[in-house]
């Protein structure tokens, strides 16, 4: 991979990670169609670090204040009930079920789930739930109504962002609108929640890399990171912006339509169906 490709997998990595369609399908998709390969998926939590720098930076206000009282609830300064102080420790818990799962099934993670007829599929399916939910939703909670039970239920729907083509985004803003909360509570969960989740992924696959000695292609790597946390902000800004006033509609067909065209390009020859790793 050179700086070129990594340039370009920020820009893709920094445009997909906060919409709903899956930052990890597209990297594994426009990486081998350029000849860089499926990027795998060290360098999928690397570069993810650039764009949830983008979230603590766009979100920092908030950010702030839910860590300042969670630490003050611990001291009894604050009552644990406070509503920030709450929203850390639901954060926390909706962090849980990704970190254990991801543990458990990272071998398959990073062989057979990163084949290509799974991330056409994943589009198509995750697709038609992301539809349903935001047409039959009732999108009147609130994130101050959030409860323990739909806090472990986001991080649940987060943790299938484990296979790509689901999308972390896509999966807890799901999750959200069937549970009834609005586009905007949604979103905002979903990004505050996938902070402790990629940093954690990202640093872990960093030490990895470093203590197995293997080659990384660290020039390229590190330019996507910061591409991706450019072209990220700029895309949480407009996605705010977008949700109040529109559906989701426009990336339900988006999906749909990319689930078709990697089923043909796989038809073709132009993608492997299955991971080579894994079938090797």
């Amino acid at each position: 991979m050179g700086l070129g490709e990594g340039a370009l997998l920020g820009l893709v990595q920094g445009l997909t990670e906060f919409l709903p369609i899956s930052s990890s399908g597209h990297l594994a998709i426009v990486g081998t169609l350029v000849g860089a390969d499926d990027p795998g998926a060290a360098f999928t939590a690397i570069s993810q670090l650039g764009t949830e720098a983008a979230v603590v930076l766009y979100f920092r206000r908030d950010i702030g204040r839910i860590v300042s009282r969670w630490v003050l609830s611990l001291t009894g300064r604050v009552p644990r009930s406070d509503p920030d102080a709450r929203m850390g420790w639901l954060v926390i818990l909706g962090t849980i079920p990704i970190g254990v799962l991801g543990l458990a099934f990272q071998d398959q993670i990073e062989t057979v789930l990163r084949g290509f007829v799974v991330i056409a599929t994943t589009l198509w399916v995750f697709a038609l739930l992301l539809g349903a939910a935001d047409r039959f939703g009732r999108k009147e909670r609130t994130l101050d109504r959030l409860t323990w039970k739909h806090g472990l239920l986001f991080g649940l729907a987060q943790s299938l962002a484990l296979i790509p083509g689901v999308s972390r985004s896509g999966g807890t803003i799901t999750m959200g609108l069937l549970l009834g909360y609005t586009r905007e509570a949604a979103a905002r969960y979903s990004f505050l929640l996938a902070i402790p989740a990629v940093v954690a992924s990202g640093l872990f696959q960093l030490y990895d890399e470093l203590s197995a000695g293997a080659s990384v292609a660290w020039g390229p790597t590190v330019l996507a990171t910061v591409v991706a946390f450019a072209v990220g902000y700029a895309v949480i800004a407009w996605l705010m912006r977008y949700i109040s006033t529109h559906s989701y509609t426009v990336f339900v067909v988006y999906r749909l339509v990319l689930a078709v065209v990697v089923y043909a390009l796989v038809a073709l020859g132009a993608l492997p169906a299955f991971n080579d790793a894994f079938t090797a």
